[in-house]
This record gives structure tokens, sequence and C-alpha cells, in this order.
């Protein structure tokens, strides 16, 4: 159900017209790519819920039940393709009320590796620079897919 000015929903929309940065629809939502591959967390990947809603206890117990277990697949896929020393997983919602995970790899050659990733200025996490080629999203959206 979409609801009118999410940024969640609509880049939900977006997807389903340009799949460029999508690893894989599950039955509860979807695998993408972030646009910003900061240095460090390399394969930085969110698993966006397909039920506009802002906390888990408002899904359906079967629903939640199956949304958790296909992010925690999402998780191994990056887990098994990228080799990270450790996943983080946050699912915060303060300023996109719409059910969604962050999974960022984590390497130890990262100087911030024990801070939160939004230690890092979001100038820096954020800068055009680390918007990555259309090679490099293939290349990332593939290695991970193999393993889904």
């Amino acid at each position: 159900m979409k609801k009118d000015n999410c940024g969640i929903c609509s880049w939900i929309e977006e997807i389903k017209n340009d799949s460029s940065y999508l690893i894989k629809e599950f039955s509860t939502g979807y695998a993408v790519l972030s646009k910003y591959q900061y240095e460090y967390v390399k394969g930085y990947t969110l698993f966006l819920c397909k039920e506009h809603v802002n906390e888990l206890h408002l899904l359906e117990p079967s629903f939640k039940a199956k949304f958790l277990e296909e992010m925690g697949q999402v998780a191994e896929s990056l887990y098994h393709a990228l080799s990270p020393d450790k996943l983080n997983y946050e699912l915060l919602g303060n300023a996109e009320p719409h059910l969604h995970w962050h999974i960022f790899p984590r390497y130890k050659e990262d100087p911030l590796f024990t801070e939160a990733v939004w230690t890092v200025d979001k100038e820096i996490r954020q800068a055009d620079s680390t918007n990555p080629s259309i090679t490099e999203v293939s290349m990332l959206k593939n290695k991970i897919a193999k393993y889904l």
C-alpha cells in the first residue's frame, strides 16, 4: 500500500520503472543497493518493506516473520559475497517513517570501524563521488544476487 509523500513508497515506485539498483524483489520487500557507496561500506544495501508501516509490531505476525527472514537472507548474501568483518543492521525510521533496513558491510580498515556509519559527515557519506559507476553497480548486484 503506497502512501503519498513517503520517500520509501516513492522509491519503490521508481524501482518498478528503473531496476538499476534492485538486487532482488522478495515477497515482503525489495533488496536495493544504495546509490551511496562510501569507501568503507562498499555493498551498502537496503531492504525496503512492501507495506507502508513505521514499526515492526504493526505488521501482521506472519508477514513480520517473513520480512525478518528475508532481511536475514539479504544480509547473509552480503556476508558471503563481500566477506566483511562485520555487518551492521539498522531499522530506524525517524527520517523516513516506513520500515526499511540499512545493512552495512563493515571492514576493519575503516578508521571508524567501531562507530556507527552515521558518525561520518553526511557530506562525505553522500558525496557525488560515492555514487558507483554503472559497471560497479552491476558488479556489486551480481556478486550479492549470486548468494540469494
